[in-house]
């Protein structure tokens, strides 16, 4: 019997941040294992994703919103089907219900709570264990360098978060959050909390120097990338602030940036960044990027430096070190747990003067920069396959919970 999978939000955006790159890694990779759902506001009921949205999965999209669109013609259906339906029918679409049992309801997104009004009904359709997949808590460590909105709905999130069997974060450090919160609320017995990290898609080049582009390569300035969305808790005006020093002291080198602008709390970054770039900084914003175009950015590089102050799990660092480049991040928590494997220049620290000095270290010191480089590549990371299957066999042993 394949598992419910819940894409409400990911079949409806173009976005492509972190949590849309594993809901639509687990989509790809769970393949016929799992029956994509949504919960369809229109006609208020859940139902298999219609052709349209399952073609949006796999759109290669630049978008620069993060929000969830409906064409008007899938709304007006939506309000269609409700008015057919006879007010004591079940909130499952006729469609959906064929497809039951499942072996299990797997929710990869943090869920609004429109939708989580809708899980009971959900909840008591999926015969197997439901699991919830956990990201972060940053809405609740750094409620300053997060949008209202998110920190308003947060506290509601994690409580609903109890009625799930199971609970998959991201890391240790997201799974011991979580735990905790739970704790301090009083909960006395919480659904068990499993840390599995997560995958990367795995260049094939990535083990395999090539010679002539590193050739090329050095003919320019050395390109420093920040990969990640401009927002609060991404630290980018510390990073911004450590280029600018660098380049004021005569340190030559590009500071290449990719990621969707978070229109709060990634304003002053924003704007920074364009003051640098009038002031005629080696400075370049590309905005959201295709994988293609991440893939290119990440072979033309020396380095990458994420400098987030917190992450649930920190994708970023593992895509660098999976395309063979070094990373300078934080050594605290879920990154801290990223870099221990190897390829960093992890930091206690990630403040500007910080990021200056390990950012001018690494462009000074070719020697260092190879043998980090070295050991990005002599690690082995878990693929999206990977992350999938421990996902699915822990799944199988979680307990249905009343």
């Amino acid at each position: 019997m394949p598992v419910l999978l819940d894409l409400t939000h990911t079949s409806h955006t173009r976005a492509r941040t972190g949590i849309q790159r594993v809901t639509r890694s687990l989509h790809a990779t769970l393949g016929p294992d799992a029956v994509a759902i949504t919960h369809d506001p229109h006609s208020r009921t859940w139902r298999p994703l219609e052709p349209w949205e399952t073609a949006h999965l796999a759109l290669e999209s630049t978008a620069k919103k993060r929000g969830a669109t409906w064409p008007l013609s899938a709304q007006l259906r939506g309000r269609f089907r409700r008015l057919l339906r006879p007010a004591s029918s079940p909130s499952l679409s006729p469609r959906l219900s064929a497809l039951l049992p499942s072996s299990g309801l797997l929710v990869p997104e943090v869920f609004s709570a429109q939708t989580a009004a809708a899980l009971p009904a959900l909840f008591a359709a999926a015969a197997g264990p439901r699991v919830a997949v956990f990201h972060d808590a940053i809405a609740l460590k750094f409620p300053e360098l997060t949008p209202p909105k998110t920190v308003a709905r947060f506290p509601a999130y994690l409580v609903e978060l109890l009625a799930f069997d199971g609970i998959a974060a991201n890391s240790e450090d997201s799974r011991d959050t979580l735990r905790d919160y739970w704790r301090w609320l009083g909960v006395a017995h919480p659904p068990p909390v499993e840390a599995i990290p997560l995958g990367v898609d795995l260049p094939p080049s990535a083990s395999v120097p090539d010679p002539q582009r590193s050739a090329l390569n050095a003919q320019r300035l050395p390109t420093v990338l920040s990969v990640g969305s401009l927002e609060g808790r991404k630290n980018h005006l510390a990073l911004l602030e450590a280029c600018e020093h660098l380049w004021s002291t005569g340190a030559r080198f590009e500071l290449r940036l990719i990621g969707l602008a978070q229109p709060q709390t990634g304003r002053d970054a924003l704007a920074r960044l364009r003051t640098l770039q009038a002031a005629g900084r080696p400075l370049h914003y590309d905005g959201p990027a295709t994988d293609a175009a991440l893939a290119a950015a990440y072979a033309a590089c020396a380095f990458t430096v994420y400098p987030s102050l917190i992450e649930g799990f920190g994708l970023p660092v593992i895509e660098s070190l999976a395309h063979g480049k070094p990373c300078v991040c934080s050594a605290r928590g879920a990154l801290g747990e990223s870099a221990r494997g190897g390829g960093c220049l992890a930091l206690a620290s990630v403040d500007a003067p910080s990021l200056a000095a390990a950012v001018g270290r690494l462009l000074a010191a070719p020697a260092e920069l190879a043998s980090l480089a070295a050991a990005a590549r002599a690690r082995r990371f878990r693929t999206w396959p990977d992350y999938a299957a421990a996902l699915t066999a822990w799944m199988r042993t979680v307990p249905r919970r009343n």
